[in-house]
């Protein structure tokens, strides 16, 4: 048996990285990212992840004006309900954060706001698997798992009909 090791790590950002799915496990998420960040009063970076189709559907449901030339990923991650209600829980906790937006691929896109935001742990969250793809959490989770800069932590959906 090794000995034991204090192992000492200071934690100043928390990426919470949402998606189309997690409106279902909000509650899971929040706990999550709360137990984390609260005790080491770390700042969340509360960051919802689009595809460029999700982004575009996204966009006409906020009734975000077209003709603008450009729109702020962020400024549309912010009028999003998933991170309306998560912002709710975390200003309830009294937990410091930011919100951002990001358009891309799902994996790869959570991996590069984990680096560009310097964070010490990504909290993502995923779906139970059918018998066969229990061996995969699934790509998304599955690619930050492996490529991210720092820990993982996945937040697990407990519904039994996935």
């Amino acid at each position: 048996m090794l000995p034991e090791r204090e192992v000492s790590m200071t934690l100043e950002t928390v990426l919470l990285a949402v998606g189309p799915g997690d409106a279902e496990r909000i509650d899971e998420l929040a706990e999550a990212v709360v137990e984390v960040a609260e005790p080491a009063d770390a700042t969340v970076v509360l960051a919802h992840v689009f595809t460029k189709g999700e982004y575009d559907d996204v966009l006409s449901r906020l009734e975000f004006d077209r003709e603008q030339t450009e729109i702020d990923p962020d400024d549309v991650a912010r009028r999003h309900s998933t991170v309306l209600d998560l912002q709710e829980t975390l200003e309830e906790y009294g937990v410091d954060y930011e919100t951002r937006g990001a358009v891309g691929e799902h994996g790869p896109t959570i991996v590069d706001l984990a680096t560009s935001t310097d964070a010490d742990r990504v909290v993502v969250g995923g779906r139970r698997r059918s018998p066969t793809g229990k061996a995969v959490f699934g790509s998304t989770a599955q690619e930050v798992m492996l490529s991210a800069p720092c820990p993982v932590t996945f937040v697990r959906n407990d519904d039994h009909g996935n």
